[in-house]
């Protein structure tokens, strides 16, 4: 039974799809990807299309290991900063790929109220919380299948009234599926038994020159957005929304990501802000482009959520030996988080991020590659 009315038709558990259609991407491949310390048996789930593309993602954490992407040349990247194997995942690592939720980003104090009662939530950054807690949907095991009539694959799981102190049972769906345009489309459901902050978002950090090629600073990158919202050095919203004009968050036009980042007050220096969407109405709408001018690739976001968290990988210290060996130093990968604002469900002046019973959360982000 499907937790959401209308929701695609499904195979049974873990049966690959074979797609009819002409033109359409590969079938959706499985592949094993090691074992919990209890002995459950992890999977990733590969999505390939006519391009070379392949993105390959795994029920633990409902996260992306690898996104192969060919440059200009035809030659294939993988521009997703990872690891080879689930240990890697295990050992802890800052979301990469990551399925985040049941709250992106910060909440302010690690607590709010809400209908007259206080929830307190784990302080898992400084006294805040962030990204879901101390186990957040990145760290759980996702039940998975393919999709039966589309190139993807959907993840379910509840998370329980009381997990990481939020209230309610929260029925979860995050749908990955891959076209023949290179885009890979997340689409985010979840439903409630109870009142509840929901704030579900994609983690990936990208180098689009390959995860393996050194920093991101001559990436150029362009947000359509015209605002942000200012926050205090432990990175928490004043609650307001303030113009980017005439800063070093000006990407209105295509800038680099090193040109004016030595210009951001801020420890470790570099780009972790929220930026307010220049939205037009409610559907999907482009929110960025970025392009590595070496290779070529680019990559555009499209989004229905009202802000994006534009991030530069400050915090990156060369502590995670990703794929191949690689040490992950700062500036290493940049992400492009599309969600509602951090710490909405204390700042009412920002868009409600409460979900109530009855009502069903949605939201889509597609992220399109390619290169020229």
């Amino acid at each position: 039974m499907h937790l959401f009315p209308g929701a695609p038709d499904m195979t049974g558990a873990l049966i690959v799809t074979t797609l009819l259609a002409a033109g359409q991407p590969q079938p959706v491949g499985r592949e094993p990807f090691g074992q919990l310390p209890d002995g459950t048996a992890i999977e990733r789930f590969i999505l390939t299309n006519k391009n070379g593309v392949t993105v390959k993602i795994t029920n633990y954490g409902a996260l992306v290991t690898d996104w192969i992407v060919p440059d200009k040349a035809g030659k294939k990247a993988d521009i997703a900063l990872g690891f080879d194997n689930l240990e890697g995942y295990l050992a802890g690592h800052p979301y990469f790929g990551a399925t985040v939720g049941r709250v992106a980003n910060r909440v302010a104090k690690a607590a709010f109220t809400l209908d007259g009662k206080t929830y307190k939530l784990a302080a898992n950054n400084g006294a805040n919380a962030l990204h879901g807690g101390l186990k957040g949907f990145d760290k759980v095991v996702w039940q998975a299948e393919p999709l039966k009539n589309h190139h993807g694959v959907v993840f379910r799981r509840t998370s329980v009234d009381g997990e990481e102190g939020y209230p309610g049972n929260l029925k979860v769906e995050v749908s990955y599926s891959l076209n023949n345009d290179n885009e890979l489309r997340i689409d985010f459901k979840a439903a409630t038994d109870k009142a509840t902050p929901v704030n579900l978002t994609h983690h990936s950090y990208f180098n689009l020159a390959g995860h393996a090629s050194g920093d991101v600073l001559g990436h150029e990158v362009e947000l359509l957005a015209k605002g942000y919202t200012p926050s205090d050095e432990n990175l928490i919203p004043t609650g307001k929304v303030a113009p980017v004009a005439g800063t070093p968050l000006d990407f209105t036009t295509p800038r680099a990501v090193g040109d004016r980042i030595k210009q951001i007050d801020a420890k470790p220096q570099g780009y972790d802000h929220n930026y307010v969407l220049d939205r037009k109405g409610a559907g999907l709408e482009l929110a960025a482009r970025v392009r590595d001018p070496q290779s070529g690739r680019f990559l555009e976001v499209l989004t229905t959520e009202p802000g994006l968290q534009f991030y530069s990988g400050n915090f990156l210290d060369g502590t995670n030996k990703g794929k191949g060996g690689v040490i992950y130093k700062q500036y290493g990968g940049f992400c492009l988080e599309p969600q509602h604002f951090p710490d909405s469900i204390n700042q009412p002046n920002f868009p409600s991020v409460v979900l109530k019973p009855g009502e069903t959360y949605q939201h889509t982000t597609v992220y399109r590659t390619g290169a020229k």
